[in-house]
């Protein structure tokens, strides 16, 4: 409990978290497209060119994988988290190209304590990346839910 950073009461409406940029390479845009989405635009530049996508593209999937990786390196690993029912909703805007530098912002929407769960409040967020142009790429918005500081053990 001592690496806890983020209780339920440090969601407040309007708060915003920006975790670090990251780099995407196209090793990892190919290698997760063999694994998950082995589409031709994911796995092959000259595919990607000639595709709508304009060059070797990540999926969507990957782009969401993403998201959650800076999601949890910026808040989860420090939060009283008990995890997320789903995602309400997602949108990939533009493709993310190999080579492109993506930045997060996560705007905490609501908090709210449950009735039926002392201790416990779900927050909804919302996650947007942009790419270096200033391209927004990906929205998603998502309920989380995290425990009170007086809920330690909800």
């Amino acid at each position: 409990m001592s690496d806890i950073r983020y209780w339920l009461e440090d969601f407040t409406p309007g708060r915003i978290f920006q975790p670090a940029p990251r780099k995407i390479t196209s090793a990892e845009i190919m290698e997760f497209a063999q694994e998950f989405d082995p589409q031709p635009f994911h796995l092959s530049e000259e595919a990607g060119r000639a595709s709508i996508l304009g060059g070797l593209a990540a999926s969507g999937w990957h782009t969401c994988s993403i998201a959650m990786r800076l999601f949890y390196d910026a808040i989860l690993q420090y939060a009283a988290g008990e995890g997320s029912p789903g995602v309400d909703f997602t949108e990939w805007r533009k493709p993310v190209l190999a080579g492109d530098t993506l930045t997060s912002t996560i705007t905490v929407l609501e908090s709210r304590q449950m009735k039926s769960r002392p201790g416990l409040g779900v927050i909804r967020l919302r996650h947007e990346l942009v790419n270096q142009r200033g391209e927004l790429v990906l929205v998603m918005e998502h309920p989380f839910m995290a425990r009170t500081r007086e809920g330690v053990a909800a």
